[in-house]
């Protein structure tokens, strides 16, 4: 085990060296991908979700209230309060467009004023999914509602102000993992008057390395 107490205090890209890679299943958004790696002298072998990624949107208004949604999710058959959100899954489509695109597709709101809160990994020990979560504020309505089908036809929507969100997320009564990320980075950004925000159209260094993977290139940082 190594000391890096002296380094900054950081996560650090590793290249390795792929010897087999297959893809066992492939499905409608994501495949499962089996690779064979060398990593301290060792043959590794590992299955992992292969995923597009997602971004989702914390959407503010004046009152520091944000717009939740309850929709069903059917492999845990539960109705989560979530925020807007949706794959990148549309080739050649910018993070951010994509990020605008589900906040009027799935709640009928524009936003003027656009930042990112925070990007992170869902599962690294076994997908690549990466999210990225927006701030987005200075709200209006679309010209158009848009129409909703499937799960979406019965989405439930709630302004709730974000201390509220806070306590729901600190009591355990919201489970939702991309919903409790936002709400505890908008409530610690507030604090500290957003100085961690991020340009709308900040580098996407996780969707960069992830794409590099895909194509069987090394992660280089």
């Amino acid at each position: 085990m190594s000391n890096s107490s002296q380094e900054e205090f950081r996560d650090l890209p590793v290249d390795v060296s792929i010897t087999e890679r297959d893809t066992v299943f492939a499905g409608r958004v994501w495949n499962v991908e089996h690779e064979r790696f060398i990593y301290n002298e060792h043959v590794i072998a590992r299955d992992y979700v292969d995923h597009t990624g997602a971004v989702a949107v914390l959407a503010l208004d004046d009152s520091d209230r944000l717009l939740a949604i309850q929709q069903y999710r059917h492999p845990i058959r539960m109705r989560e309060w979530e925020i807007p959100a949706g794959l990148l899954d549309i080739r050649g489509e910018s993070a951010l467009l994509a990020a605008q695109r589900e906040l009027a597709e799935e709640v009928d709101l524009q936003a003027d004023s656009w930042a990112v809160l925070t990007d992170y990994w869902t599962s690294p020990g076994g997908s690549n999914e990466f999210v990225r979560i927006y701030l987005a504020r200075d709200l209006h309505n679309t010209p158009v509602p848009f129409e909703r089908s499937e799960e979406e036809a019965d989405m439930e929507l709630r302004w709730v102000s974000l201390d509220e969100a806070h306590d729901a997320v600190l009591e355990g009564r919201v489970s939702n993992s991309i919903f409790q990320i936002a709400i505890l980075q908008a409530h610690a950004s507030r604090a500290r008057g957003w100085d961690t925000l991020q340009p709308g159209d900040a580098p996407f260094v996780m969707r960069e390395r992830r794409d590099r993977l895909g194509s069987g290139a090394p992660w280089q940082g």
